[in-house]
């Protein structure tokens, strides 16, 4: 990427994404907005790729990351999902594995990253918010043991932002919340309505670019050593487990039951 002067332009990144650069600032756009920006495997690689490259880039300070259309991310793309049920345990494994890599790839970045979270958000989105260091929403939702589904991938970083009590919370119901709900358990830092999004996110933006950008990516690689000295092992063991839940029959009959509106089993009979 060449660094960007003067006026907005944006850098030429394949397909799925697009990354809009004014002066210091990069604009990471989920750009399927007809999928709600799910996360199919071409669309996490591009998103990865996307992130390295900002991340090795000296004339970025501050990245932004925000979607097209009505939601920031609606989660795992339903064909992938499908697939996963009737994949071989390696392929999922291979298959989180991948996925996994992207959310470590934006909590890795040594520069300041914002979230800017509107509409419904589900699993991986979540996981996208989470991972980055200031989330301002005007909306925000856990949904993934509802389709039998473990979210282990996003795990660390939900864990990370609610703390422990929270997050069992949010991850064994699975119940969907609003942004005030998120505000207060700590998924994110600001809350305003939609027509206040850019503004709020704007000025935090600002109050980023007044810090100094070494001491900015040594306060974040602090905050990584002062993480649990398991912390790697954890996130590493996180595929294996995935690719284990999915290809059962709770997170098929999860699956089927979501696309058939229907209840799964386990709520029948409860």
């Amino acid at each position: 990427m060449k660094p960007a002067s003067g006026a907005a332009s944006k850098v030429a990144v394949p397909g799925l994404i697009e990354v809009a650069r004014e002066r210091a600032v990069a604009r990471v756009w989920l750009n399927r907005p007809e999928q709600h920006n799910a996360l199919s495997t071409e669309f996490a690689e591009e998103l990865k790729e996307a992130f390295h490259a900002l991340a090795h880039d000296p004339s970025v300070r501050v990245i932004v990351l925000g979607g097209r259309g009505a939601s920031f991310c609606a989660g795992a793309d339903i064909a992938a999902m499908k697939a996963s049920a009737s994949a071989s345990f390696e392929q999922n494994l291979a298959e989180a594995t991948r996925l996994g890599g992207l959310f470590h790839s934006l909590a890795d970045l040594p520069k300041p990253v914002v979230a800017r979270v509107h509409g419904n958000v589900f699993g991986g989105g979540v996981g996208l918010a989470a991972a980055c260091d200031i989330v301002v929403a005007s909306d925000d939702r856990l949904s993934e043991v509802r389709l039998g589904i473990l979210p282990a991938l996003i795990s660390p970083y939900v864990v990370r932002r609610l703390g422990d009590r929270n997050a069992r919370e949010a991850m064994l119901t699975g119940e969907r919340f609003g942004a005030g709900r998120a505000l207060q358990i700590g998924l994110v830092n600001h809350v305003v309505p939609p027509s206040e999004l850019d503004a709020k996110v704007e000025e935090r933006v600002l109050a980023l670019l007044a810090g100094a950008p070494q001491a900015q990516g040594r306060i974040k690689m602090l905050l990584e050593l002062y993480a649990d000295s398991a912390w790697e092992e954890y996130r590493a063991a996180l595929p294996r487990t995935l690719a284990e839940i999915r290809g059962g029959a709770e997170a098929r009959d999860g699956l089927a039951a979501f696309l058939e509106k229907r209840k799964p089993a386990w709520q029948s009979e409860s």
